[in-house]
């Protein structure tokens, strides 16, 4: 029974330090330590596919040199750049000793390109081979296609989260290389495919679809309304907005920047958008739990439903309700000078009401909180699917207070396991 109880606490220990020392990786910064891999390195961040694979708990990134990566993008978009990088990512933990003892001497695995929805077939998976002299090949899945890339070296090892081996060549097949262009897109016909005919006929209308155009060259993030949002119980008039209301209403519905699903997760704080001016900020702020996305506006959140256009730099979303900026219908009316937020307005002056008055000390160690004039309304109260309203002026000392936070209560956790692994070590023994 001892040794039984023995054998258990040090399993448990074991495990315990695996949890304590589980950390997410983040591949620019590691590859940040090696000049050979910097084209690579600036393409991930370029399109993005860097937070794809942060986000991924187990990842096999396999990299090109310089000269390797020029070769790749020399006549290609960054859409189809983002295909390959993706088709180089395997979602699996490879490392030399176990590419080099495959089951059968060959594997097949699966890619980021196959979590796209854009590969048919086996587009999106990587044959692994064990070739003659101890060479290791990859290649597509796709009949026909050969072992161009072949193992180099390992660069980096986390057991079992991330591996980054060097290969010799890009892994590619006949079909891979056809993503239309973003000035090729017709972006009211995409809408209107889309279920967003109303957004649509709004941003051609008021002339805001020429904006749009102009930002895709540097970067551009929509987020279009679908018919049904439109149709919303509780939608203010937009009818009632002068033409410059309505230009910032749906120009607040774009980000100036390349922002795929993937990214937004990772973004904090308030985000400006293309409505953004001294007037007012007009910025937006993300709520992510798990795979689900919403923007949340400060007055309510409308989830991210779909991408129905993801080519660097321009990528297009579906959402299930219209984004209401509180610089054009937030807000109860201001309070009156000195008035309290929190009191009814019918509240009887001190002098006049039949119940004592306040003592002055009461009112000096409780003073009422009031808020800033015209603010939105309160957000409710958090529940486990919300997140905490984000000070767009303060996240950095949020995101602190909440690291430090979250990091006391894993060590509580972990404290309160190794208690409970203690008593019961203790009951066996």
């Amino acid at each position: 029974m001892a040794a039984a109880a023995r054998r258990l606490l040090l399993l448990l220990a074991v495990s315990l330090a695996a949890l304590a020392a589980a950390r997410a990786h983040n591949i620019t910064d590691i590859l940040d330590g090696y000049s050979e891999y910097s084209l690579y390195n600036n393409y991930l961040s370029q399109t993005k596919v860097c937070d794809e694979i942060n986000g991924r708990s187990t990842v096999t990134c396999l990299v090109l040199t310089n000269g390797a990566m020029s070769s790749l993008v020399a006549n290609l978009s960054l859409a189809d750049v983002k295909n390959a990088l993706r088709l180089l990512t395997l979602l699996d933990y490879y490392d030399p000793k176990k590419l080099h003892s495959l089951h059968g001497g060959s594997e097949l695995t699966t890619t980021l390109y196959q979590t796209t929805g854009d590969a048919s077939g086996d587009m999106g998976h990587v044959n692994i081979t064990n070739l003659r002299g101890g060479k290791v090949g990859f290649a597509s899945a796709e009949p026909g296609s050969k072992f161009q890339a072949t193992y180099t070296k390992s660069v980096k090892e986390e057991p079992y989260n991330l591996s980054v081996l060097e290969v010799s060549d890009p892994i590619t097949f006949p079909g891979l290389f056809t993503s239309p262009s973003a000035a090729s897109t017709n972006l009211t016909a995409l809408l209107e495919k889309a279920g967003c005919k109303r957004f649509a006929r709004l941003i051609v209308s008021s002339g805001v679809v020429k904006t749009y155009q102009a930002a895709m060259d540097k970067g551009l993030t929509l987020f279009a309304p679908t018919d049904d949002a439109f149709q919303a119980k509780g939608l203010p008039d937009l009818g009632k907005l002068t033409s410059a209301d309505l230009v910032a209403l749906l120009e607040y519905h774009a980000l100036p920047q390349y922002a795929p699903k993937a990214s937004l997760k990772t973004m904090k704080g308030g985000i400006p958008t293309l409505a953004s001016t001294g007037k007012g900020k007009y910025d937006l702020s993300v709520v992510a739990k798990g795979d689900d996305v919403s923007m949340d506006t400060g007055m309510d959140k409308s989830r991210v439903a779909s991408t129905v256009l993801d080519d660097t730099p321009v990528t297009v979303h579906t959402v299930d309700s219209v984004l209401l900026p509180p610089e054009l219908f937030g807000g109860a009316p201001s309070p009156a000078p000195g008035a309290s937020v929190d009191a009814p307005a019918s509240a009887p002056a001190p002098e006049t009401s039949s119940a004592p008055a306040p003592s002055p000390k009461t009112d000096k160690t409780k003073p009422k909180h009031k808020s800033p004039a015209h603010s939105p309304p309160a957000p409710p109260a958090d529940t486990p699917d919300t997140a905490p309203a984000e000070s767009p002026d303060g996240d950095e000392e949020a995101d602190k207070a909440d690291n430090k936070n979250g990091a006391t209560a894993v060590g509580m956790g972990i404290a309160a396991m190794v208690a409970s692994v203690a008593l019961v070590g203790a009951t066996l023994l």
